[in-house]
């Protein structure tokens, strides 16, 4: 009697087991997850590719600033520049009605109503 009822606890036990592995592995392969487990994927792989790009940036931007060290050494081009830089030029994109070089002309030739062609 004690044989019959530990096989069947086994079994018991095994159906349990088996059954929650393969409806683990049902819930993984539903159309959700499978997205979910690509796009967590795919974040994972531009993660990796946004450090790797930024990593590389700064070592150029670093070899470049050593590489322009060596060649305004080698130039003789440490000396300070002492000039100033000439004031920006700004330009109205609409003109000022305050302005008296500014003239409005009333008069026109046509009318803006639209409704007067119809």
């Amino acid at each position: 009697m004690f044989r019959r009822t530990f096989w069947f606890g086994t079994g018991v036990a095994a159906g349990v087991w088996a059954t929650t592995k393969v409806n683990r592995k049902l819930k993984q392969l539903t159309p959700d997850s499978l997205a979910a487990t690509a796009a967590n994927k795919a974040l994972d792989v531009g993660t990796r590719v946004r450090d790797r790009a930024v990593g590389f940036a700064l070592d150029v931007r670093d070899n470049m600033a050593q590489r322009e060290a060596e060649l305004d050494d080698a130039l003789g081009l440490k000396a300070p520049v002492d000039r100033e830089l000439p004031a920006p030029r700004h330009h109205a994109a609409i003109e000022n009605s305050k302005d008296p070089e500014y003239v409005v002309d009333d008069r026109t030739t046509h009318s803006y109503n639209r409704n007067e062609d119809h």
